[in-house]
């Protein structure tokens, strides 16, 4: 079968032949339509995820839509060394979710991963409650600005989106917008007071899709002007290219701040599974649309250097 393949760590996929999955006890052969690129496939395919198979060669791609006995599903965690960037790929039944009418295949699979994102850090990891105050940093990225939409459908009571630019920030339609610039001298004192009204006020979750010192910014903010109120903060994904931080313990001392993780493992399966089928089930219903940008399998090598916005998702059949 034609897929995109990884022949050993650190090396971009190339399309090639790969041998075809077979059916066993458990695990079911899925034709692939679509499968989307995100930060996370690249890592995991390249070995550079700590969630990765270290498997070569393997078939890149984590998740992606396909058909079983004519049945249109998304699945995800396909059995290594099979991907979901091929023909076909290998994934345990209970690993799949059944697609709802008015939802085409490029959406479901451009949306799953990006939505759930935000569905399990708010539901699974804050417990978060209708009525209660968001703050998403990093909010002009897919998946940030879906964290919007699913925010307020959840019954977020206000939306406070927080990023780079200013102008992408206006257009989200959330209550309150605050930019900033973390290569400023003060950048990062700026920005920690420009949020002493919404954490005097009360914020109830952040979702932090940068991490870095923008994300450092934010707790000492909670610190410096947090009340008692808890403020989960959840880390998401590191998309500011900063992987560590020097927080202080005061920190955790001296507010009611809880810094939680949503992902692989910090999320249960069923966790994400639930939240990946909430997704669906309020784009189809809502007709949420995605900007995607569609590549054939066979231009594997171009897609996989498209830009992250818009989507990249890769067709097969």
């Amino acid at each position: 079968m034609k897929a995109a393949i990884v022949k050993q760590r650190g090396i971009e996929p190339i399309y090639g032949d790969f041998e075809e999955p077979q059916a066993n006890e458990g695990n079911v052969v899925v034709d692939v339509t679509a499968s989307a690129l995100s930060n996370l496939t690249k890592m995991r395919a390249m070995g550079r995820h700590y969630s990765a198979s270290q498997v070569y060669p393997n078939v890149a791609g984590t998740d992606g839509v396909g058909t079983i006995n004519d049945k249109r599903v998304y699945f995800l965690a396909t059995n290594a060394p099979f991907g979901t960037l091929a023909e076909k790929t290998l994934v345990n039944h209970k690993l799949t979710i059944p697609l709802p009418d008015g939802i085409d295949d490029v959406t479901a699979a451009a949306i799953a991963n990006p939505g759930m994102s935000s569905w399990a850090a708010l539901i699974s990891r804050a417990h978060f409650e209708a009525g209660q105050t968001v703050l998403i940093n990093g909010a002009t990225g897919t998946a940030g600005s879906l964290a919007v939409k699913i925010a307020y459908h959840l019954g977020a009571k206000k939306v406070i989106v927080t990023g780079r630019n200013a102008e992408k920030l206006n257009k989200l339609g959330a209550d309150e917008a605050v930019a900033f610039d973390m290569t400023a001298t003060d950048g990062a004192e700026k920005f920690t007071a420009d949020l002493k009204d919404f954490f005097q006020t009360g914020v109830d979750v952040v979702l932090d899709y940068l991490w870095g010192d923008s994300a450092l910014a934010i707790m000492k903010s909670v610190a410096q002007f947090g009340g008692h109120t808890v403020t989960r903060f959840v880390s998401i994904g590191a998309s500011a290219g900063q992987s560590d931080i020097t927080l202080p313990s005061a920190i955790l001392r001296s507010s009611a701040i809880e810094i939680l993780g949503s992902g692989v493992k910090s999320a249960t399966m069923p966790e994400l599974m639930s939240a990946i089928s909430g997704v669906f089930e309020w784009a189809a219903k809502e007709n949420i649309q995605m900007t995607t940008n569609d590549f054939p399998l066979s231009e594997i090598e171009t897609a996989w250097k498209a830009p992250l916005t818009p989507r990249a998702v890769v067709t097969v059949q």
